[in-house]
Parts: C-alpha cells; structure tokens; sequence
C-alpha cells in the first residue's frame, strides 16, 4: 500500500471525517424537518388566513365596481397590481375579465373547487370565488428567482458554523481520544510508565483512567514478572551447578553415596522451587477460572493448626490459639488456607526449641485480623518490608535453618491480596508478628451466595 493510499485510509477512518459526515447530515435533516413542519404550519394557519385576505379582496373589488363604476375598479386593481406584484383581475363567474373581456378561465380550477393557490411552471396563481357565485378574484405573477448572492452569505455562514463545530468537537471529543490512542500505543510500545492525564469527569475520563488501572497493573506484572524470571534463574544456578559437580563427584569419588545424597538433596530443593513457582502462577492467574465461595476463616485456622501440629512438635513448639471468627468471607478457601499456612509454618521453622507460635484472631463489622507471632531471632528492620519478596530470605536464618526457596510468604501476600485484604510483619521482640487483614463478606454477599447454593 503507497503512502498515499494509507494516507487516504486514514482519513476515511478519521473520527474527525465522520463528525463532520454526521453533523452534516443532521443538519440536512434538520431542514427537511423544518420544511415539512413549514408547509404543514402554510397549509394548516396560512392558507386559511389567506384565503380571508382573498376574500376581503374580492368583496373589495365588487364594491369598487358597483360604487365608483370600472374606473374604479381598474384604479384599486392597479394599486394591488403595485402593492403585490402580479396582476389582479375581477371575473364573472365563466372566467372573463369584467374590465376587458378577456377569457382568463385558464386561472380558475377545475369544478368543484372554489379556491386555487399553486405555483406551476414559474408562475402563482390565485384564485377565489364569491360566495354568491358571481364573481371570481384572480391573480398570476412570475416567481420571483432571486439571485445566487442573495443567499450565498448564508450557505457561507452554515457551512462556517459547521466548521467552527466539527472543530469543537475535535477539541473536545477527537483530540483527547487520540491522545488516549497515542499513549496506548506508547504503553504497547514498551513504556510501561506512560499514563493518560486527564481530569473530565465524563465518558472520556473514565477511559483515561480505566486505562491507567489497567497499565498499573500490567506494569507491576510484567516488573513482578521480570524479577521472578531474574530470581528464579538466580535460584536455580546454585542447585544446578552443584548437581553437576555432584554427577562428576559421583563418577569418581569413592564413596557414591555420599554424592548421590548430595544430588538428592538438591533434587528436592529444586522440586520445592517449581513446586512454589507453579502456586504463585495459579494464584496470580485469572481470579474468574478460581472456584470463590463464603469461607469461614476459623475453621480454616482450626484445620491449619491441625495440620502443623506434627511439624511444631517434631521441632519441640506448641502453637497457642487466642480469639474466634464468627464472619465469612469472600474467597477462595484453597488459597487462604495456602497463606495462613505459610506464615505458621514460616514461624515454626524460625521458632526456637522450645518455643510456641501465638495465633490470635479477632474481628468488626468490615474486617477481620489474624496475627500469628513466633518467637525466634526476627528479622532485621531494614528486610521486615522485604521478606514478601519472591526469594527473599534473610541470610543468617538462611544459613542457619536451611531456610525454603523463600517464597512462602511471597505467596501468603499475593493471596491475601487477592482477596482485597493486607497483610504486614512487624517485630515483635522477641519473634515476628504477621498480620493478616481480610474484609468480611457483606449481608448481600451471603444472601447472594445462600441462593445460588
């Protein structure tokens, strides 16, 4: 395609081309409707009105005629002949002139009619009998065509206010759409940090700022996404690296064993890590496909203490529960058990021997809290906001307890903040608080899902 003719699709593709195509086109039929209106306003009040003033010319004329004599007659017809244009005339009742005699029945219609006023062949014509039958009041004249310059200024004028209106409307309508269109295209373009700047309050706004949501949130997945690509490969070259020191050690060493152990050991650490990998996709995933219902947290709580309670005891902790949940909320109950469970099982492997793990759990009328406290070394200050990070862990724990793949709270959050609610670490010295703030399902929300259940 040339140039020229993507130039030409352009701009019949143009939103501006087919303001101007409509607006145009209401004007057009803007004028037909005036115009039928005007010629049902002529034929329903005018017409009448005239036909009167007809009437009155008629009756004048007869009285011109019977006091003054055919001078006079011709006198007042004369002066209608200047006040008027056209010529008037005085007719018996077989269409002849009073005055001269002439045969003028050509200007009276067709029986049974009384009344004639058409326009035909560049000429008017009127006519109206006498209610006495007697007499007929006629008169024809040219229709006046007025010159081209008598309406041009006008035909500038609408096409000037059309103009000045389709020029509105692309400041107000076409522009800002473009300009939306432009920073699509800059966002789709790889500016991740491009947004729509606008203020209106209308229809256009809210695209604006619909696109805004929408790029915000692609451009914290596809960061979220690209620091999880870079973490996982960082991840994966240790274990990898050691597995094929391990395969050498293992063809030469004399003890196999020891080395097949070795490669068991990150085996596993391996599968922990995609294992973890595939449960952050599933819960970033599309939240419609993900199976939502009222939940009661409680016994979600209930049912992750029993599950932890082989694990706390193997490592000499008890877990010590405190307060109850009475709400449901809206979730799914797969991923809030998911988080509950890895901040519990996050501080069993931190707690010291022996130690305990405290879950306290309260709730209002909106929200609901569960802070679960261990009572190991915490964490420093400046990573409290981090271990939320995907394979942040603090490297003294790490190096310590053999830490996991470090993205068990990682997950917790992405859950938790699936569900609108928030969770935060703050130490609690000793140990490490972790509170989870999910908003409770409303009377409608449980109404609705009683019905459909």
């Amino acid at each position: 395609m040339s140039l020229r003719e993507r130039v030409k699709e352009l701009r019949t593709q143009s939103l501006y081309v087919w303001v101007l195509v409509a607006m145009v086109t209401t004007l057009s039929l803007s004028f037909l409707a005036f115009r039928l209106i005007a010629q049902h306003v002529q034929r329903i009040e005018l017409d009448p009105m005239f036909d009167k003033f007809d009437e009155l010319q008629l009756e004048s004329s007869r009285d011109e005629l019977q006091t003054g004599g055919p001078q006079a007659l011709d006198a007042y017809l004369k002066s209608l002949d200047h006040m008027f244009g056209g010529s008037h005339y005085l007719l018996d009742p077989n269409g002849r002139d009073v005055l001269t005699g002439q045969n003028r029945s050509s200007l009276l219609p067709a029986p049974p009619a009384i009344s004639l006023r058409v326009q035909t062949n560049g000429r008017w014509i009127i006519s109206h009998k006498a209610p006495d039958g007697q007499n007929w009041f006629s008169a024809e004249g040219q229709v006046p065509r007025p010159h081209i310059w008598t309406f041009l200024p006008y035909y500038f004028l609408v096409i000037g206010v059309t103009g000045v209106l389709c020029w509105l409307a692309s400041l107000g309508v076409v522009t800002p759409i473009r300009r939306i269109a432009g920073t699509i295209a800059m966002f789709g373009h790889g500016d991740l940090a491009v947004r729509v700047k606008t203020g209106r309050k209308d229809e256009i706004g809210q695209l604006g700022r619909s696109f805004n949501e929408m790029a915000e949130r692609l451009e914290r997945l596809i960061v979220s996404e690209r620091r999880l690509l870079g973490d996982i490969s960082h991840e994966l070259r240790s274990p990898l690296a050691r597995l094929k020191f391990a395969v050498k050690l293992a063809r030469t060493s004399p003890d196999p064993k020891g080395a097949l152990d070795r490669i068991e050991r990150d085996v596993d650490r391996i599968t922990s890590l995609v294992a973890d990998i595939v449960e952050i996709t599933f819960i970033e995933g599309d939240p419609t496909v993900q199976d939502t219902g009222l939940v009661r947290v409680g016994e979600i709580v209930d049912e992750v203490v029993r599950d932890c309670a082989l694990e706390a005891q193997f490592r000499d902790c008890s877990i010590n529960v405190s307060g109850q949940w009475n709400g449901e909320v809206l979730g799914n109950r797969e991923l809030l058990r998911r988080a509950i469970e890895n901040v519990v099982r996050n501080g069993i492997r931190y707690a010291p021997k022996p130690s305990e793990i405290h879950i306290s759990m309260e709730e209002n009328e909106r929200e609901a809290t569960i802070a679960i406290r261990d009572f190991g070394p915490g964490v420093p200050e400046d990573a409290v906001t981090r271990i939320f990070d995907p394979f942040f862990r603090v490297e003294a724990a790490r190096n310590a307890n053999g830490g996991g793949s470090g993205m068990g709270l990682s997950i917790a959050k992405r859950a938790v903040q699936l569900h609108h609610g928030t969770i935060v670490a703050t130490n609690a010295e000793p140990g490490l608080r972790v509170r989870i703030t999910i908003p409770l399902a409303g009377p409608s929300s449980a109404e609705f899902e009683r019905n459909q259940s």
